[in-house]
């Protein structure tokens, strides 16, 4: 059997290529859109993915399964458990689709793979127990668990109502992610476990670093668990306590995936703008010009105005996500070698208009070609404690909820950056917000964000302490 574990770091998520050596048949578990990376991988092995299979309906990124059916001729296994509100739109009646539950089989080559009906991330969602027949195997030896089983964690389950807008489902959905993991204590402890997530993604609160676990490790040490031990309602309370707020996006995801993503085809092939046509395109209200530079002192300096600072580190795709409109042209600001990435980054969550780019050496010619570059004032703590009793200010918190209330500065406004562009009404449009988070890089994205909607914005460039006469 071969098997590879293919991580997104920028996203946290893992997808699996799993193939029969003999039959040199393969399938692809949670794909992400742009499924050509994963064609490539299985050819460097000489295998062929004849099928893909799918944990949940996402709400973190695009699937690439309507992808793989539609252009590639593969049967995806897809998850019929959840009810009716739960279903994929876009596979009922298709030829090539095998809806699946709780307890059903089907296999790849020499691979069997048994689906466990696993509710609580969400409705519909299924685990993979795999098993190499092909090798005289009789019992699996691990767990594709998707958003089921983390390291140290279990999946969050108040996505549908904090993210997909679902009222009411929260606590339901811890009940029936309770009930789920009582079923991982029947799992042998030799089992592997193989998520659909690492430290880094929103879809649970204390995700490990580490790529795979054992059934055995997360009953002795997970945290989850261990809440699970104590009943169910100790477990709810548990495991809705301080869960991060979720990206904007993910809400879009959910529908998306569930209604079936637009077919890709070939990635976007932005074209090289000169300075004049960078300078069209960003007085035009209809394009959307996202800066990456991994400088953040340097965009304060000098900025396209409106521009959102977006680098291309881990957190682009969530900034992206939270701030661009995808019916919007995107213009990037970046390296050439950075573009496939970035490119890619921005698929993969349904941003497809990425019509242009330019290197920001580009920047110096657009301005001498007559475009303005702004600025925004960067300040420190020292100097937001002298402003803070000024009527005409406002300290914005970035943060998330659970660290605003560890610690934070008498007065502030918290509205964590991934939520900030549903919430602009409550933000007052006649002071000076002063923008702040643990360490300037949230505030980067969410003063640029702020800039481009018309207020008057400060980014404060500073570590943030929790003790001192300035904290609460």
């Amino acid at each position: 059997m071969f098997f590879r574990q293919i991580v997104d770091d920028k996203l946290a998520q893992h997808a699996y290529l799993v193939g029969c050596q003999r039959t040199r048949q393969a399938l692809i578990i949670d794909p992400e859109r742009d499924v050509d990376r994963y064609i490539a991988i299985a050819r460097r092995e000489e295998l062929r993915i004849t099928a893909t299979a799918e944990t949940h309906i996402h709400a973190d990124f695009l699937s690439g399964c309507r992808e793989l059916v539609e252009r590639y001729g593969c049967r995806a296994y897809l998850s019929a458990e959840g009810g009716p509100e739960w279903q994929y739109e876009w596979a009922a009646g298709h030829d090539s689709v095998t809806l699946l539950r709780d307890g059903g089989h089907f296999t790849v080559g020499g691979i069997g793979f048994q689906v466990l009906h696993t509710p609580g991330h969400t409705p519909e969602h299924i685990s993979f127990l795999i098993t190499d027949r092909g090798s005289g195997a009789d019992s699996p030896m691990g767990m594709i668990s998707g958003d089921f089983v983390f390291v140290g964690d279990l999946g969050r389950p108040d996505l549908l109502e904090s993210a997909a807008g679902h009222a009411g489902e929260m606590e339901p959905s811890a009940r029936r992610l309770y009930s789920s993991a009582l079923e991982v204590f029947e799992l042998p402890d030799y089992l592997r476990i193989w998520p659909g997530h690492g430290a880094g993604s929103a879809c649970g609160k204390a995700l490990g670093a580490i790529p795979d676990t054992t059934a055995g490790y997360e009953k002795r040490f997970s945290p989850a668990l261990a809440a699970v031990r104590k009943g169910e309602d100790a477990f709810v309370s548990y495991i809705l306590d301080g869960q991060p707020e979720p990206p904007q996006y993910f809400g879009r995801m959910k529908e998306e995936n569930r209604r079936g993503p637009a077919l890709l085809g070939s990635l976007p092939r932005p074209r090289r703008l000169s300075a004049k046509e960078l300078l069209a395109a960003a007085g035009n209200r209809h394009t959307q010009v996202v800066d990456t530079r991994g400088d953040r002192l340097g965009y304060y300096a000098g900025h396209i105005r409106g521009s959102l600072y977006a680098p291309l580190n881990k957190s682009f795709p969530t900034i992206a996500g939270c701030y661009l409109d995808p019916a919007s042209a995107i213009v990037l600001i970046c390296g050439e070698n950075e573009l496939d990435g970035a490119v890619r980054d921005l698929v993969r969550i349904g941003i497809d208009r990425v019509t242009g780019w330019a290197p920001p050496e580009e920047l110096s010619a657009y301005e001498a070609a007559g475009g303005e570059l702004a600025s925004i004032e960067v300040i420190d703590f020292d100097e937001v404690a002298r402003r803070r009793g000024d009527p005409a200010v406002q300290v914005l918190d970035v943060r998330r909820a659970t660290e605003f209330a560890a610690g934070r500065l008498e007065g502030a406004c918290n509205i964590a950056h991934t939520r900030l562009a549903s919430r602009l009404g409550e933000l007052p449009r006649d002071k000076r917000l002063l923008v702040h988070c643990l360490s300037g890089a949230r505030a980067s994205a969410a003063v640029s964000y702020l800039e481009g909607q018309g207020f008057e914005v400060s980014a404060v460039n500073d570590l943030f302490s929790y003790t001192g006469g300035n904290h609460v």
